[in-house]
């Protein structure tokens, strides 16, 4: 009972980061079940379960008013897909005490970076790229955030 009631806490103030900020539950929430001793193996399978519905929607909707650039897609999903695959087997095969610190180091650059996002790029709505990204650099930041994703949670 008292495990439901962190895991319910835990997506409760996440989603409420999410809410105000519009990003920042996988962040939040990882960091939140790791603080009261979840294993980083079972986080991020959890995280990632309850991302699913949320993740699909959005790509739907992304979908269907056709703001989706396939070749972009494609450099990123497949690597990401890949190295993803690889970091939760690395999650699972290493001791979980040895890899928590690293997992906190990540977790705490990936919410410094969100409120550096939100304080100073929300101010200028106009924080876009339109420039030309290589095939090598789409490639390898799909690896990379696919890997990380996979082993900080979200």
């Amino acid at each position: 009972m008292r495990k439901l009631f962190i895991f319910a806490l835990a997506g409760f103030l996440a989603q409420l980061v999410d809410g105000s900020l519009g990003m920042g539950f996988g962040a939040s929430s990882s960091s939140i079940l790791l603080t009261f001793g979840v294993a980083p193996a079972i986080v991020s399978a959890t995280v990632h379960f309850s991302e699913i519905a949320t993740t699909a929607a959005s790509g739907t909707s992304h979908w269907k008013f056709e703001n989706v650039h396939y070749p972009t897609m494609l450099k990123l999903a497949i690597p990401g897909a890949i190295s993803a695959f690889l970091g939760a087997a690395v999650l699972t095969s290493i001791n979980a005490n040895a890899i928590k610190p690293l997992i906190a180091l990540f977790l705490l650059s990936m919410g410094v970076y969100i409120l550096y996002q939100f304080i100073f790029k929300h101010m200028n709505d106009e924080h876009y790229y339109s420039g030309h990204f290589g095939r090598i650099r789409m490639v390898s930041q799909g690896a990379i955030a696919g890997f990380l994703d996979a082993i900080g949670g979200g």
